[in-house]
């Protein structure tokens, strides 16, 4: 069986939350978020679903790569 994330089963918190955020508007990859979230890939689109946030792709470049 695979090994359970960190975070298996806890509630979100308040920074949970707001790191998700943060890593919504980033363009962060769904597994790179469950990896630095401690959640599964699955949990993280759950949560982002509750919140109404998007996770489909936008057109600008992944990680906050941005030109300034």
């Amino acid at each position: 069986m695979a090994k359970q994330p960190s975070n298996h089963g806890k509630n979100w918190g308040l920074t949970d939350i707001q790191n998700l955020q943060k890593m919504v508007k980033e363009n962060t990859p769904t597994r790179v978020m469950g990896l630095h979230l401690g959640r599964t890939p699955e949990a993280v689109q759950a949560k982002a679903n509750e919140l109404s946030l998007s996770l489909k792709p936008t057109n600008q470049s992944p990680y906050n790569r941005l030109k300034k």
